[in-house]
């Protein structure tokens, strides 16, 4: 069937749970490429190709966006509204992966538009379960949206 992998596109402004992620996604056999971006403002700039990101080939659009939700600059509950309200950025799934269970950031999220949301487990092995498991379903299982 000739899939494609997709790339991923991780939104996260501490280094200790970038560097987590990548370890959890080598652990779990995920081969997508990963780019990271530190912060609400550079991800909008990866996603419009502004800024340091002006150069298309070597900035693809995303198949997922994996985002923190406290974040400098822009939140993540913005930058997941701005990508909504974009014709050419709203089917890119997004899951909001924080380490906040507070009820208004469930539901606030949902509202806006976000495809999972899922707190970051504290064990490392119970997070590379996790990354494994989204890496599954929406790298191998889900069929993308054709990009518009």
């Amino acid at each position: 069937m000739g899939e494609t992998l997709i790339d991923i596109l991780l939104v996260e402004d501490n280094l200790d749970d970038i560097q987590i992620t990548k370890r959890a996604l080598k652990q779990a056999n995920i081969i997508n490429n990963l780019f990271v971006v530190r912060d609400g403002q550079e991800a909008l700039d990866f996603l419009h190709h502004q800024g340091q990101y002006t150069d298309p080939a070597a900035v693809r659009r995303p198949g997922l966006i994996l985002m923190d939700i406290n974040m400098p600059k822009v939140s993540g509950i913005e930058v997941l509204k701005k990508i909504k309200e974009n014709p050419a950025l709203r089917t890119i799934p997004i899951i909001m992966l924080t380490v906040s269970k507070r009820e208004e950031d469930i539901v606030c999220s949902y509202a806006t538009g976000c495809n999972s949301f899922i707190q970051k487990p504290v064990d490392f092995d119970k997070f590379v379960e996790v990354v494994r498991q989204i890496g599954l379903y929406w790298g191998v299982i889900n069929i993308p949206c054709p990009d518009e």
